[in-house]
């Protein structure tokens, strides 16, 4: 396994994407980031943590889980998703760790617009390595990963690290 961000890298890569959010979203007070079961959440949690440091502005974070909403074989129909915040009118920030062919993504718009009608739906993940089969481009990109296929990306957030294998 290769390690391609290290854990400085990585720190500054998810201080960079919230200075991206926050430049986007001049009304943070509108704005709700959910972060997708299970790596997006963290990612999420942090990026409110740094809204919070640079702005003094307390971002609700809600986790989703997109089971029930694959199209694949994993799908999972017992999964019962609600959230806390009223997404009715807010700019929600869907937080992944890998975008890859776009199907979680777009699992996660769907049940986003299954709960309620945001004012717009953003997408922000840390890596994106390519190989999309659904037309689904990030807002905000920590870092262009590059991969063959049968490559895989590890995002390693408790150890701040991205590894390739």
């Amino acid at each position: 396994m290769k390690t391609i961000i290290e854990s400085e890298q990585f720190t500054r890569t998810l201080k960079r994407m919230t200075h991206e959010i926050i430049e986007r979203n001049e009304d943070l007070s509108s704005l709700i980031l959910v972060g997708i079961e299970r790596k997006g959440t963290p990612i999420a949690k942090e990026i409110q943590s740094l809204i919070f440091l640079f702005e003094g502005i307390k971002v609700p974070v809600e986790a989703i889980d997109i089971s029930s909403h694959r199209d694949d074989d994993r799908k999972n129909q017992e999964v019962k998703n609600q959230l806390i915040e009223n997404i009715n009118g807010k700019v929600v920030v869907l937080v992944d760790d890998v975008l890859y062919t776009g199907r979680s993504s777009r699992a996660a718009m769907d049940l986003i617009m299954d709960l309620g009608r945001p004012s717009k739906i953003e997408l922000a993940v840390f890596v994106d390595r390519g190989h999309r089969e659904l037309p689904i481009r990030a807002d905000f990109i920590g870092k262009n990963i590059p991969t063959s296929k049968e490559e895989k990306v590890f995002v390693d957030f408790d150890n701040k690290t991205v590894s390739l294998k």
